[in-house]
């Protein structure tokens, strides 16, 4: 299994909430002990442990599937599982889906040009800003104080979730882990 998180490289985006699929995958690292490989030629960092393998691509969001086909076609992966933030679900969301459209969230968008729309989605709910002109400052700005409070909560059940994955089915592991409604105080 191939697990990606989507994200952009840099430290000026590392704690935006475009970044929440890198949070994750970088937890999952720590957890899983997971042995960085030489990725060059990946476009992005990939990270082995047991039989799969953890990528974050590092050619920015829009064009994320670049990347993912590269690893996916390397290794012969047949199952992949994308991480990534949603505009459509309330902050602290998780739902897990496979297939379906993009949502005008770019990434997808590359993904699924890349590797087709048959994969596994971590949905992480980042809420939406006040005004539809401003979805790009919003997914670029770091989380408000108080989704920070929850934030290793959020990212560790979603870390929980994606390890469940590994042994589980979809429908099981999206009956355990699926998170509606986030309170956030």
């Amino acid at each position: 299994m191939l697990i990606v998180g989507l994200g952009n490289p840099g430290p000026k985006y590392e704690k935006t909430r475009h970044n929440i699929g890198f949070m994750v995958v970088d937890e999952l690292v720590k957890r899983l002990d997971a042995q960085k490989l030489s990725s060059s030629s990946f476009n992005g960092e990939l990270f082995k442990f047991s039989n799969h393998y953890l990528l974050k691509p590092l050619t920015f969001m829009n064009l994320s599937g670049i990347s993912i086909a590269a690893v996916k076609k390397f290794y012969k992966i047949e199952e992949v599982v994308v991480i990534h933030d949603d505009l459509d679900l309330p902050f602290g969301t998780l739902r897990f889906k496979k297939g379906g459209g993009h949502g005008g969230h770019n990434g997808l968008k590359s993904t699924d040009e890349n590797i087709s729309k048959e994969y596994i989605r971590v949905r992480m709910g980042i809420g939406k800003p006040e005004h539809k002109g401003e979805v790009s400052s919003y997914v670029l700005s770091d989380f408000n104080k108080d989704e920070q409070e929850h934030l290793t909560k959020w990212v560790s059940l979603a870390c929980e979730a994606v390890e469940s994955l590994l042994e589980h089915s979809l429908e099981d592991v999206s009956a355990k882990y699926t998170i509606k409604k986030f309170q956030l105080k």
